[in-house]
């Protein structure tokens, strides 16, 4: 049984010891994953040299678990036999996804050493739209006809399963290659031989097309359990799978993007510390461009009610206070609404309900807020009049409204109008709700406190 955590510091030293038959026997018994991990700690030659004690098929598993500066790095210390072997035993879908990454020059020679089948299944691959279905899927799935008996349809599985990309689920297709259901192995293994595939194949079969968006695949992953995913072009001709471990990754880069979205910052596909200064600050100045210019109309809201804190300064020592709570109000819904709408469990057509539940939480919790500030400006400020108190407290109250209800709605005002939700966020709504809260506020002391 294998430990999951390895002594990467061990494997080092044999490496700097140049014990490599030592190393080879360690390796054996760590999962690829781990290997290609421990590989990015090395120098390219001391790579090279790792990467030469694999085997051809577990070369390969390590090396698309690589990160594509260390595939580079790889690739162009590789001779053309050895590229070649890696291409080969590549799957498909893998190396669309590091070819996607690489310079030209390099990618011009990866298809120079791939196999005819190979370069005309990744050069179509790679026509597809980026973020779409057959952009992820691969075509390394088992086929089979109706016709077949189980015992024919096993024996086929045994002749090409080998170098498919699951064998689990096996796809039924007719002579145009059109969809007509699916197989099990359990299903298959669990019938006698003479059982045709037709009497035991599942004919409701869920699939997507090659167009649709690879979040879709992603919630359709999620929702169902499953373990891939058949993908059929416009004449339900079956063309490729997506298996679960693209969906995981589909679900990774599309959680970062929101997060990334949702902290105001334009979304990038490198790593943090492989992008440059300027690259970095790119992504970043937009947003805050944006939002600074929204600073700017709170400032002259202030602007606006100049009088009544020149009247009683004492009201200027609030508004922290009020817009904090306020952006920290709308940023709790916003944050519910766009997970709903993330895992498909609210829709736009929900509004009403939504925006009713949140009216109620906001009055309980305004009315909680406000009544402990009232109590701490009563017993901290004794100068202070009773009715700047209730002035506070009623802007509390209108603030935590106004802020959840901002907060959910524009979520799904961005879903309906087909924007990503994550775009409106907690910058953008505390910005909002600032200003909208110092309104409020003013407008409040003016009326209650005759200033």
């Amino acid at each position: 049984m294998q430990d999951y955590k390895f002594d990467k510091e061990a494997l080092l030293g044999l490496v700097k010891a140049g014990k490599y038959a030592e190393l080879r026997e360690k390796l054996t018994h760590l999962n690829e994953v781990d290997v290609a991990d421990f590989m990015e700690e090395l120098q390219t030659p001391q790579a090279m040299i790792v990467y030469g004690l694999l085997e051809k098929e577990v070369a390969a598993d390590v090396f698309a678990n690589l990160p594509v500066k260390s595939q580079q790095a790889l690739i162009t210390s590789l001779d053309d036999h050895q590229l070649s072997a890696i291409i080969g035993e590549l799957s498909v879908d893998d190396a669309v996804d590091m070819i996607d990454e690489l310079p030209a020059n390099i990618v011009r020679r990866i298809l120079q050493h791939a196999s005819p089948e190979t370069r005309m299944l990744i050069n179509r691959y790679l026509h597809y739209p980026e973020d779409s279905v057959g952009s992820i899927m691969t075509s390394e799935f088992v086929d089979l006809k109706k016709e077949l008996t189980v015992q024919e349809a096993i024996e086929r599985i045994r002749a090409i399963g080998k170098d498919k990309e699951t064998i689990y689920t096996c796809y039924v297709t007719d002579s145009k290659h059109r969809l007509e259901g699916i197989a099990t192995i359990k299903d298959l293994l669990f019938s006698s031989n003479e059982t045709l595939v037709a009497d035991i194949m599942e004919k409701d079969v869920i699939s997507i097309h090659t167009t649709d968006d690879q979040e879709l695949a992603a919630q359709l992953f999620n929702k169902y359990n499953f373990l891939s995913l058949p993908v059929v072009d416009t004449e339900n001709r079956l063309v490729g799978i997506v298996t679960v471990d693209d969906a995981v990754d589909v679900m990774e880069d599309e959680a970062t993007e929101d997060m990334e979205k949702m902290a105001a910052l334009a979304p990038s596909e490198r790593p943090y510390l492989s992008t440059g200064v300027m690259e970095h600050a790119r992504h970043r100045i937009v947003w805050l461009l944006a939002l600074m210019v929204n600073g700017m109309i709170t400032g002259s809201i202030l602007g606006r009610f100049e009088d009544a804190f020149v009247a009683l300064p004492i009201l200027v020592t609030f508004i922290p206070m009020l817009t904090d709570t306020g952006g920290n109000a709308g940023s709790q819904s916003s944050t519910l609404i766009i997970r709903g709408l993330a895992t498909q469990e609210l829709e736009p057509k929900d509004w009403l309900a939504i925006v009713w539940k949140e009216l109620r939480v906001s009055i309980v919790v305004g009315l909680i807020l406000s009544s402990v500030n009232f109590l701490r400006i009563i017993l901290t400020y004794k100068s202070v009049n009773i009715l700047v108190a209730l002035t506070v407290s009623f802007a509390m109250v209108c603030t935590v409204m106004l802020a959840k209800l901002i907060g959910c709605m524009l979520p799904l005002i961005a879903q309906k109008i087909h924007t990503d939700p994550a775009i409106m966020a907690a910058p953008l709504i505390t910005t909002i709700v600032d200003a909208m809260s110092l309104i409020i506020y003013f407008s409040i002391a003016k009326t209650l406190l005759h200033i």
